[in-house]
């Protein structure tokens, strides 16, 4: 079946960035909830591999989400770079740089904690404080991208109106009151 051009408008939202970015931050938040429930359910006489699934199919999700989230903003970033200065850009990237590493690393650690025996114990506990730690970078890049949005105008780029700066000039736009 054929899909009409004016039917994949409504499927995808364009800009496709700001949709896709709260998937990492519920899993982020998610994450050691499950991770600590596993710990719980595991000391309760769960089978460890059995429990941990759950925390490491979140974990993988999260990784491909975070993924998902740098490449719609890649793919978006000259668009914004026109109103937008390069050292707030930079702030968010490099903080979702940051995060897409510490994920891949937490679900590498909770990989191994299906493994049995010490290893899989200790993977799983670094794991979890991994899973806590990772709620302070999705923060991070969540609040950098907020100001992105906010402070410094971001969204003005997929806008026909023009962007007014903080010393009240206009940016953009052509109308009579710029001449």
């Amino acid at each position: 079946m054929l899909v009409e051009p004016s039917m994949e408008r409504l499927m995808l939202p364009n800009p496709l960035h700001p949709a896709v970015v709260h998937f990492p931050i519920v899993l982020a938040l998610l994450l050691p909830i499950f991770a600590i429930g596993a710990l719980w359910t595991i000391r309760r006489g769960a089978r460890p591999r059995r429990a941990w699934g759950i925390p490491l199919a979140l974990a993988g999700g999260l990784l491909l989400s975070t993924w998902v989230a740098i490449q719609t903003g890649e793919s978006q970033e000259e668009r914004v770079e026109r109103v937008v200065a390069d050292q707030p850009l930079d702030t968010h990237e490099e903080a979702a740089e940051a995060f897409i590493m510490a994920t891949s690393i937490v679900f590498l650690v909770m990989a191994a904690g299906m493994l049995n025996g010490m290893a899989g114990k200790t993977a799983r506990m670094l794991g979890s404080i991994g899973a806590v730690a990772l709620v302070v970078g999705a923060a991070r890049v969540g609040h950098s991208g907020g100001k992105l949005v906010y402070q410094h105008g971001a969204a003005s780029a997929y806008t026909d109106t023009p962007r007014l700066t903080a010393a009240g000039a206009r940016d953009g736009g052509n109308d009579e009151s710029d001449r």
